[in-house]
């Protein structure tokens, strides 16, 4: 069994004749020459890239995946994932806390922080209280390369720390229009202003990706699972 908290890996079939990770894992069993049927101990979600880990094994599945959720719930940060952002962020090193729930807009179910969620809403699990801990590795021409260490695991929890921290992933088209820019200045737009649209960068940032506008809604979200640790 999947922990409740689990991140959910990009098992979904989706749309018809879309590649899922679910249909790929007979072809690698029959490539790879195991008895057992292959499947996912941890991926990364659907939109970002990175490490996967599979096993034919249940129980040793099972085992790893509760060292996880007990290793997060202890304070340690079992996965690491790097991010490229359209920002640098005010400090070099953080943490980034905020509650998140799921609520719907319009015909849509969209992730969305709450700034102060209240015990009760935390209690009967309408909101998750989440934690990502995050360094900047390097920094050039407006983008920045962050390590990213999630306590948590909430769908979407990485773009929208990345997204209150005013330094959204490159690649981000579903929360960026959150960060709003005044002279210069970013400012965070609550979720209900801030339609999702394909994310808008300056000429320049553009011109250095080697990109036209009309490519830009086709930049993946660069978020990338680097490094999980093993008991």
């Amino acid at each position: 069994g999947v922990p409740a908290d689990a991140d959910r890996p990009p098992l979904s079939p989706g749309r018809p004749g879309e590649l899922s990770l679910t249909l790929l894992l007979p072809a690698l069993r029959r490539r790879l020459g195991l008895p057992a049927e292959l499947h996912v101990v941890k991926a990364p979600t659907r939109e970002c890239s990175g490490v996967v880990l599979l096993s034919s094994c249940h129980r040793a599945t099972e085992q790893i995946q509760q060292f996880f959720t007990d290793a997060r719930r202890r304070g340690r940060y079992p996965a690491t994932y790097c991010a490229v952002t359209v920002g640098v962020p005010a400090e070099a090193e953080g943490e980034i806390r905020a509650g998140l729930c799921w609520q719907q807009q319009g015909d849509t179910t969209v992730v969305v922080p709450v700034p102060s969620p209240g015990r009760r809403s935390l209690a009967r699990k309408e909101v998750k209280s989440t934690l990502t801990r995050y360094r900047v590795l390097g920094a050039a021409g407006g983008c920045a390369l962050l390590q990213l260490q999630p306590r948590t695991a909430f769908p979407e929890q990485l773009p929208v720390h990345l997204t209150l921290l005013l330094c959204p992933a490159l690649g981000d088209h579903q929360h960026s229009s959150r960060v709003g820019r005044v002279l210069g200045v970013p400012f965070l737009l609550p979720p209900e202003a801030a339609p999702t649209r394909t994310q808008v960068l300056d000429d320049e940032l553009l011109s250095r990706l080697g990109l036209s506008p009309q490519q830009l809604r086709r930049l993946p979200l660069h978020i990338h699972l680097q490094q999980l640790v093993l008991p």
